[in-house]
């Protein structure tokens, strides 16, 4: 009786034991799928317009909408500052902005981050240091929700995050909108 007694203690001790690793596992495997969700949905969640470079594309295409050529010239590298004086009325950018929007179209309203790719062979410790950047701008009459399609070329400077290159300023159902980063006849470039 007391050998039975000794076996069933044994073997509740062992079960005990194996639930206890099973428990510990489950809440392992549970904490680690809680994580990765939360890691996930941090990532989703995180608007991408918070990256400097998309930040700067967005700040300088609203001042030049707006018309605000002190923050929006701030932007700008040197070639394209200089092409800007030398060809934009009054050597103010937003003027050139300003032709190339319809009066049919209204005044500009607002601007936000579409997408953007990094150029790979600007890549620096692992980090490029220039973006092609795709941005929707929206004004006041007839191009509201359907866009006005805007790209522009950010590359990291020791001043920070400067347009290189523009284009587009066009309506993106126009079929030119597409591809500007690469397209050397996209409408309304410069330089």
């Amino acid at each position: 009786a007391l050998a039975a007694a000794g076996w069933r203690c044994m073997a509740v001790q062992h079960w005990q034991a194996f639930m206890n690793r099973r428990t510990l596992l489950i809440v392992a495997l549970v904490t680690a799928v809680v994580l990765i969700a939360i890691i996930l949905l941090t990532a989703a969640l995180t608007p991408q317009q918070t990256n400097p470079a998309y930040a700067a594309a967005v700040a300088f295409a609203a001042a030049a909408g707006q018309g605000d050529d002190a923050t929006a010239e701030g932007y700008l590298g040197d070639d394209l500052r200089a092409f800007v004086a030398a060809n934009c009325p009054d050597g103010r950018v937003s003027d050139c902005v300003a032709g190339y929007i319809p009066d049919e179209w209204g005044g500009f309203q607002s601007v936000v981050f579409r997408r953007a790719a990094p150029d790979a062979a600007s890549l620096v410790n692992g980090a490029p240091t220039a973006y092609d950047v795709d941005l929707i701008a929206t004004y006041a009459e007839d191009k509201g929700f359907s866009g006005v399609c805007i790209y522009v070329r950010m590359e990291q400077t020791d001043a920070g995050w400067r347009v290189i290159r523009y284009a587009g300023f066009i309506s993106c159902g126009d079929a030119a909108s597409r591809n500007m980063a690469t397209n050397p006849d996209a409408p309304n470039h410069a330089p």
